[in-house]
């Protein structure tokens, strides 16, 4: 550490209403320095961010830049002065083209008039640090993954290069070989003297890739130090107050009877080709890169997206209906990786997020018994250790990682005995993720059957009973989880296999 920290905070305190975000948290990050902010959801890690880029001010406490006071006004003033936030919900303009999200507020002009070839080469050029210099700069963003959405953000944020730079769960998308690019890209902003605040539940990558850790609970620092010599087991219990032994512990449970039957289904352009079979008691894991089809296999089996060719059979269900109203009539859920935009109602709350899909049993001719309804949603929120005040607390005041298990909850309260899972454990934090594998477990121990969508391997190893890895639209193959290795998953993934 230099002398002079390239960003210093000192007893940051927030509070909203009777709810205390901060209470005193001091951090210190040198240059150059990538600086992993551990802690779990709800911990304050996303309100303290805030406060550096400006979204919030702060109740107490100072903050330096290089020695210097900084006190942004605004996202865009501390932009201006070289702080710049990826956050972990996307934060695109979706009807815009790539070119125009990534140079948003800093188009270059010439006599008035955007310089088109120059914003194409300034975008071109970001994207090609992240290794996607391929992307059509004048596709619209809404036809892009949530996975290639999130290469874009990162994108626009490298654009202005800044001095100190927020990622916030920046791989929670990503592939396997995207985080290796976007890990290669922060060395070399490393090299050039750019500090690194990295947000992250994955505690591997924060060991891989950054230089020291400060570690938040309950809106305070009860932890630091260099990170080559950091126990994770130490890290682990500072974040949840206990340890966390067997991540992956896994309940006995026999798979049964086929469930589901999926025959040569497509739904272009992305499912080319995708036959399986699901049983009950079974965890099926679907593995595969960005694009491959996975999530678009799920979106068919729900009926969110049309069929152009196969079929999708239910045993047991008389309704040959392919709409999601049907599927879930029919004991399927599904769990969209895109919370935000698909998996609810951020403006609604909390008891009506849970029970949304079965609204007409809590009441009579159109009138909801709002006590009915609220203690169902309790009893999950409660169950799910959701982090909230009340269930009529709104569902966008909470944490990404609360938000994910509202979504779940909603799944458990409908009920389903099919659950079609698409990263499930997206940004949340290594205790909820246990939590999560726990449910998981005890869903098909109770004769569930699971299917997951996955980028993180060792999650796939450790939860699933059969994964099936997807390349280019097609399932390629479907095996035992014994019979998988992380190496041989992406050999199949990247064509190796066909």
């Amino acid at each position: 550490m230099t002398t002079t920290a390239a960003l210093r905070l000192t007893g940051i305190a927030k509070a909203f209403g009777a709810t205390r975000a901060l209470r005193g948290v001091s951090l210190e990050v040198g240059p150059g320095e990538v600086h992993a902010l551990i802690g779990e959801n709800g911990a304050g890690k996303s309100t303290l961010m805030k406060v550096l880029s400006g979204a919030h001010q702060p109740d107490a406490g100072t903050m330096e830049l290089d020695g210097r006071p900084f006190a942004p006004s605004d996202p865009h003033d501390a932009r201006v002065k070289g702080v710049a936030m990826i956050y972990q919900e996307l934060n695109l303009a979706l009807h815009l083209s790539v070119r125009e999200n990534i140079l948003l507020g800093t188009e270059p002009a010439r006599f008035g008039w955007i310089d088109r070839s120059a914003a194409a080469a300034k975008a071109r050029e970001a994207l090609a640090l992240l290794g996607h210099e391929h992307f059509e700069l004048e596709r619209p963003v809404s036809d892009y993954s949530i996975a290639s959405q999130q290469v874009i953000e990162i994108a626009r944020a490298l654009l202005t290069r800044p001095r100190i730079l927020i990622m916030d769960e920046p791989t929670s998308s990503l592939t396997l070989a995207d985080t290796e690019r976007l890990f290669a890209t922060i060395k070399r902003l490393r090299t050039q003297g750019v500090s690194i605040i990295y947000i992250s539940h994955f505690l591997e990558e924060c060991r891989q890739i950054a230089d020291r850790y400060t570690v938040l609970k309950d809106g305070e620092t009860v932890g630091s130090g260099e990170m080559a010599s950091a126990s994770l087991e130490q890290i682990v219990q500072w974040m949840t107050g206990r340890e966390v032994k067997d991540l992956y512990a896994r309940k006995l449970h026999e798979p049964g009877a086929i469930v589901l039957e999926v025959k040569t289904a497509a739904s272009p352009p992305r499912l080319v080709r995708g036959s399986l079979q699901l049983r009950a008691g079974e965890i099926f894991g679907l593995a595969g890169l960005i694009g491959a089809g996975r999530t678009d296999l799920l979106r068919a089996v729900f009926g969110l997206d049309r069929l152009a060719a196969g079929e999708v059979c239910v045993v047991g269900a008389p309704d040959a209906a392919t709409s999601p109203r049907a599927r879930w009539a029919q004991g399927l859920g599904f769990l969209s990786e895109n919370r935000k935009e698909e998996g609810l109602m951020l403006s609604q709350s909390l008891a009506d997020n849970v029970t949304l899909t079965k609204l007409g049993a809590f009441g009579r001719l159109g009138w909801i018994n709002g006590r009915r309804q609220r203690s169902a949603a309790r009893h999950w929120l409660e169950a799910l250790g959701v982090k909230h005040r009340d269930p009529l607390q709104l569902a966008g005041e909470l944490s990404g990682g609360n938000q994910q298990k509202v979504a779940i909850a909603r799944l458990l309260e409908h009920p389903a005995r099919i659950f079609l899972l698409d990263e499930p454990t997206r940004g949340i934090d290594v205790g909820s993720k246990a939590q999560i594998y726990q449910l998981i477990g005890e869903l098909a121990g109770a004769g569930k059957a699971v299917v997951v969508v996955s980028s993180y391997l060792p999650e796939l190893l450790g939860l699933c009973d059969t994964i099936g890895v997807m390349c280019r639209g097609e399932l390629c193959a479907v095996r035992p989880r014994a019979e998988w290795t992380e190496v041989e998953i992406m050999h199949v993934a990247t064509g190796g296999g066909k």
